[in-house]
């Protein structure tokens, strides 16, 4: 279970969210059998869709954080809920490329640098918010710092960081976003734009802090901060059998005939967790009825 300190700095003039997604990546390897650089991705992707959802105001608000780019990984998804939550995968979860010259995992290959970043914010409304942002890098902090920029007008620092180990698995992964406020003056600007210029990577805030207060004061260093808020997150998929049927009825009865006359069954596959749901003939016909009804 890993967690989000939400907090204020520089005297409530700055707001900034952290979060240690160790676990929930590792859990997302895992489930998808990603290779590293895809581990990587899909582990900044569902870091940076955690950290956006802790920032939803409503219990019920769903966050979709959607990267489509050109490159070999195809698309990466992520979903959260207002407590940052998330379910998430990615279209080729097998791609292996060699790293970059400074031996890094080379994400920005992987996702592609042209393309774009969506955001879709649901809040029960009639019309969800829909923002997007062409990419920068495809490394996705730098994108999803253009993301809150152009299409939400806040600047922002954003970093995040998957850290994968010689045998594969996840070890460190991590995130935080730090904005200031709308009243936030010049000198405050300024010792932002130069924490932003001397802050460490990601995983190295991680590996060099034996806490999450630890690591703010690191990754905060020269300004006051005050913990507003801890909440866990973590890797959840809320699918079950009920949902995918009541999916199939949705198609309506002429498909629902249509499957039961040519397949006599259905098989549905969940892409967020992997799950196999089998329909039998049986299951099919009682479906129909209720969708007759």
């Amino acid at each position: 279970m890993g967690k989000i300190v939400r907090g204020m700095a520089a005297s409530q003039a700055v707001r900034f969210f952290v979060t240690d997604t160790t676990e929930l990546v590792e859990e997302a390897r895992q489930i998808h059998q990603l290779s590293p650089v895809a581990a990587a991705a899909l582990g900044r992707t569902l870091t940076g869709a955690s950290l956006m959802g802790s920032m939803l105001k409503n219990d019920a608000d769903k966050l979709t954080f959607q990267v489509k780019g050109d490159g070999p990984l195809g698309v990466l998804l992520a979903v959260s809920d207002a407590t940052g939550y998330v379910k998430g995968y990615v279209a080729h979860p097998n791609v292996e490329l060699p790293p970059t010259e400074s031996g890094k995992l080379d994400v920005g290959t992987g996702v592609g640098r042209n393309g774009e970043l969506i955001v879709i914010k649901d809040y029960g409304l009639k019309e969800p918010f829909i923002g997007r942002t062409k990419l920068v890098s495809g490394e996705i902090a730098e994108d999803l710092a253009a993301y809150f920029m152009y299409s939400e007008q806040q600047p922002s620092i954003v970093s995040l960081g998957v850290f994968v180990g010689a045998d594969g698995r996840v070890e460190r992964a991590g995130g935080l976003v730090i904005q200031p406020m709308p009243f936030a003056d010049d000198a405050v600007i300024d010792q932002l734009e130069d924490l932003a210029a001397h802050m460490p990577a990601m995983t190295d805030l991680l590996a060099g802090s034996e806490s999450m207060e630890a690591l703010i004061a690191i990754a905060m260093a020269g300004l006051d901060t005050e913990v507003t808020a801890v909440t866990e997150n973590g890797y959840r998929c809320d699918c079950n059998r009920d949902k995918f049927e009541r999916g199939i009825m949705v198609l309506g009865a002429d498909e629902i005939s249509q499957m039961i006359e040519e397949d006599g069954k259905a098989d549905v596959h969940c892409h967020f967790c992997n799950k196999n749901y089998h329909f039998s003939r049986e299951d099919l016909v009682k479906i129909l009825e209720l969708a007759e009804a």
